[in-house]
């Protein structure tokens, strides 16, 4: 009988390391296609690693789950959400994980992905005093180091001015502290040096360039959630504020709805995206308000008016976070950021309403270089937000939406739906309509641009189970840009097309298929002509990988994918990469490791291409590569 009964409990584990893999598979390919579509931008933001990993240390109790917590898992539908609501108030408390099975429109294959980050338990006492959360909670102490070996441009002797020189120390080093009480209290400090800053000396004599403190608790009486210090911001649907890291378009084709708490606390190393004060939701019943107030320094880039006593003005933010040179440095803490905001919600059966508003001061004016695609960029000493956001449900559909404006009532739209047409077949649609005067900070919608505005477009995805062995996925992006843009000097359009085939015949073995087409005009100019025409230039690329759990403690997957850019333009370029990688993790062991080779070449920077590529805890990257090399 003990042999039968750990045979069942090692059954039952492997199943859970399977999701696990299988689920941090499925996390890779958005954080790669999130970075592919942001304009090459690099993010430190590792809150979703962070989650991911707390979640599956803390299962959440699908007796008291909500709404917003299950969204945040990042693996269900709304329409999957919804049908879990409407089945545990008709059917009462779950004795098991695996009634999961009863709940309509959650197939074996969700189920297996979910079940290592849900639990049957015991509900957490509210009533629980601030003394036992203080006492009983998880300390995490994570110190990170690293160096590039070659020796950059930057860190050679500097000549003349000396303007690009790295002053400080090639290490990048981040120190985070952390305590956490379960999902109820968290607390810590970060503090981080990039590559090539100083360190304790010169302009960084207090240490590390970057510190970040937090202070957060979630359900405590009327407090749904309090911060202090550094903590995001999430309204709606991103037009007016989105400061989580939010995914874009990919092979999931029918995730395109943001969803989230309106304050998350903020304890990553990115030095940009976040709000420095107070912030407080409450709520009772069906009500909840959210109010937060904000100040920080954020750099900038310092110009001189030309005109005597016209003073100074900023002609851009700076995102990068790095402080390494003179330029760079000069530009740290420059504009004081005043901001403050407000959102209320209320839920009327199946009906969400929300209003939100946010508002910024700039302790100096913000005014863009007088080119003709900055017209409509934004400009002056403040920005003013409001939008009204819903959600409902009606039977198989769930319609979502947000109307946002500025004070100068510049009109942003985006509505979309999600819907299952059958048992086998799934699909969503998404319309969005932004003003080419249309501003905003730290958002982040559902839209082509990295940031809302100046774009109109129409998304359709559908999700199709054929057999119980097949997925297929295919979505179609047609989008416009009415006015001028960086590098494109004229109005201009685009689609981008997506067909992805998967196949898992069993636990052990997925395979995918994936061919993607997309065209965006640009200004191309190749024989110098006084102005440049703007023409599309098509971008296709075909990959497939296989992943096989070769036993308990390894994981083989391979990677094959090309690309052709303007094949048929003045300048075609084409691309290829080929990985392999071998994970390991030893069944109930502490540690675990990975080997990635690869090989990748390509005609240039237009035909790049990207690679997930794992890291030690709470560290990734996706580089851009081109060019010729191995890694």
């Amino acid at each position: 009988m003990k042999k039968i009964l750990i045979g069942v409990l090692l059954q039952l584990f492997f199943l859970n390391l399977h999701a696990q893999v299988e689920e941090r598979s499925r996390s890779e390919q958005q954080l790669e296609n999130n970075t592919a579509s942001a304009a090459d931008v690099e993010t430190e933001d590792d809150s979703y690693l962070q989650a991911w990993q707390h979640f599956l240390k803390h299962p959440v109790d699908l007796n008291s789950v909500s709404e917003t917590t299950l969204a945040e898992l990042g693996i269900l539908t709304p329409l999957q959400i919804q049908q879990f609501m409407i089945y545990r108030r008709m059917a009462g408390k779950f004795i098991d994980v695996h009634e999961l099975q009863a709940v309509p429109g959650w197939d074996l294959h969700t189920i297996r992905l979910i079940k290592p980050y849900v639990t049957v338990g015991v509900q957490n006492s509210l009533a629980t005093s601030m003394k036992s959360w203080l006492r009983n909670g998880e300390h995490r102490m994570l110190l990170r180091a690293s160096q590039v070996l070659e020796r950059s441009k930057g860190y050679q002797s500097p000549t003349g001015a000396g303007s690009n020189f790295y002053a400080g120390s090639p290490q990048k080093i981040m120190l985070r502290y952390t305590y956490a009480y379960k999902n109820s209290l968290q607390f810590g400090l970060l503090a981080e040096k990039d590559a090539g800053e100083q360190f304790f000396r010169g302009k960084q004599k207090w240490g590390f360039d970057f510190y970040s403190v937090h202070f957060f608790i979630r359900n405590k009486g009327l407090v749904r959630s309090l911060a202090i210090g550094d903590f995001t911001v999430n309204m709606g649907q991103g037009l007016v504020q989105w400061q989580r890291l939010a995914f874009r378009k990919s092979a999931e084709t029918i995730s395109i709805k943001r969803e989230s708490a309106a304050l998350q606390p903020y304890h990553s190393a990115g030095e940009i995206n976040f709000h420095r004060g107070a912030g407080v939701t409450l709520g009772r019943g069906n009500w909840q308000a959210t109010v937060f107030i904000s100040y920080r320094r954020t750099d900038a880039n310092l110009v001189a008016d030309t005109l005597p006593g016209n003073g100074v003005h900023v002609s851009s933010l700076q995102t990068s976070g790095y402080h390494r040179t003179t330029g760079e440095a000069a530009d740290k803490g420059i504009q004081r950021q005043l901001t403050w905001g407000a959102a209320v919600s209320v839920q009327l059966g199946k009906l969400h309403l929300g209003v939100n508003g946010i508002q910024y001061r700039f302790s100096i004016p913000l005014l863009k270089q007088a080119e003709p695609y900055n017209r409509y960029a934004l400009s002056g000493k403040g920005l003013t937000n409001f939008s009204v956001d819903y959600n409902f449900s009606f039977r198989n559909i769930h319609f979502f939406g947000e109307v946002a404006s500025t004070s100068s009532v510049d009109m942003a739209v985006l509505s979309g739906l999600v819907a299952s047409v059958s048992s086998t077949v799934d699909m969503s649609l998404l319309y969005r309509s932004i003003a080419r005067s249309y501003q905003s900070l730290y958002s982040s919608a559902f839209t082509e641009n990295t940031t809302p505005s100046n774009e109109r477009g129409f998304y359709a995805g559908v999700q199709i189970r054929p057999a119980a062995y097949l997925l297929l996925n295919a979505y179609v992006d047609v989008f416009r840009f009415p006015w001028l843009k960086y590098r494109v000097d004229a109005a201009s359009e685009g689609t981008d097309q997506l067909l992805q085939l998967t196949y898992r015949p069993g636990k052990r073995l997925e395979i995918y298929s994936r061919y993607r087409s997309e065209s965006k005009a640009v200004n191309v100019n190749p024989e110098g002509l006084p102005l440049p025409v703007v023409q599309k230039q098509p971008l296709k690329s075909w990959r497939t990988q296989l992943n096989y759990q070769l036993n308990k403690d390894i994981v083989l997957r391979g990677r094959a994918e090309m690309c052709w850019f303007d094949k048929r333009g003045p300048v075609p370029e084409e691309g290829f990469l080929l990985h392999l990688d071998i994970l390991y993790k030893p069944l109930l062991k502490n540690y675990s490791g990975n080997l990635r080779l690869q090989y990748f070449e390509t005609g240039g920077y237009s035909s790049r291409l990207y690679a997930y590529e794992n890291d030690v805890l709470y560290s990734y990257s996706v580089p851009v590569l081109y060019g010729k090399g191995y890694r």
